[in-house]
């Protein structure tokens, strides 16, 4: 859809890799990618932005927030946050499971010095509740393209890690900067990430970042209705050409004739 329209609208295409995640991401996947992205007609401009070589970027971005007084340590492990959960009878659900249940926004200040001090384990959390405070009255929206003007409910998120223990960022915080200093004006991706957006719709307030238009497209899925996936050994572009089909067959599939 990207490439599609930025050519019909005289646009720019990029093509950013979002490889924060060392333990899922691996070159010769990237590498995978491209290619079947180049097979299928796609032509997007260079350099591309690799995420992993921008993790200085982020983590200042971190910092002005914890500047800001929004973000807090969490020193929870999961088995704590189920154990609280349970222990309180449940908990609200957003659109990543359960909610955090605030444990770690409840230390004092003085409990918080001591565990950063002893080097414990720790994510860094977003205070929902001080960011809307810090953001002021008025109603957080963006042009969602298919969906119309879409009014943010960040709490769907609760307060969500941005910057997690073992990579000292994450995917929210990356993105949100990213589309800011790439300058991109339309976002598209599936609409499985249409909830993270009433999230970055703070992050672009309290960082003071222009809002894009967005575009969160279906899923593609089997006969069944079921979306394809690789745990499931689904379909995929290589073993489609390995296969013998051609670039502007999977492109017409897929409802695009170019």
């Amino acid at each position: 859809f990207s490439f599609e329209a930025s050519r019909a609208e005289g646009g720019r295409f990029l093509l950013r890799i979002e490889d924060i995640d060392f333990t899922r991401c691996r070159r010769d996947y990237e590498d995978a990618l491209l290619e079947d992205l180049a097979w299928l007609g796609l032509k997007w401009e260079m350099p591309i932005r690799r995420q992993s070589e921008h993790l200085a970027d982020y983590m200042a971005v971190a910092e002005r927030l914890k500047a800001m007084g929004v973000l807090y340590p969490c020193f929870c492990t999961r088995k704590d946050i189920l154990r609280e959960i349970e222990r309180a009878g449940g908990a609200p659900h957003g659109a990543e499971g359960p909610l955090y249940p605030g444990t770690c926004r409840a230390l004092s200040a003085d409990e918080r010095e001591a565990r950063l001090a002893r080097g414990d384990d720790h994510a860094w959390r977003l205070d929902l509740t001080a960011a809307l405070e810090t953001i002021g009255s008025g109603i957080l929206t963006w042009h969602d393209f298919g969906r119309g003007e879409m009014q943010a409910r960040p709490e769907l998120l609760g307060d969500a890690v941005l910057v997690r223990k073992d990579i000292g960022t994450s995917y929210h915080l990356a993105v949100v900067w990213d589309d800011a200093g790439q300058g991109i004006t339309r976002v598209t991706r599936g609409e499985d990430l249409l909830e993270a957006t009433h999230l970055h719709r703070v992050l672009q307030a309290l960082l003071d970042l222009p809002v894009p238009e967005y575009h969160h497209h279906g899923l593609i899925c089997d006969e069944s209705g079921k979306r394809l996936a690789k745990r499931d050994e689904a379909e995929t572009l290589r073993s489609l050409r390995e296969a013998g089909t051609a670039p502007d067959q999977v492109r017409r599939r897929l409802g695009f004739d170019w």
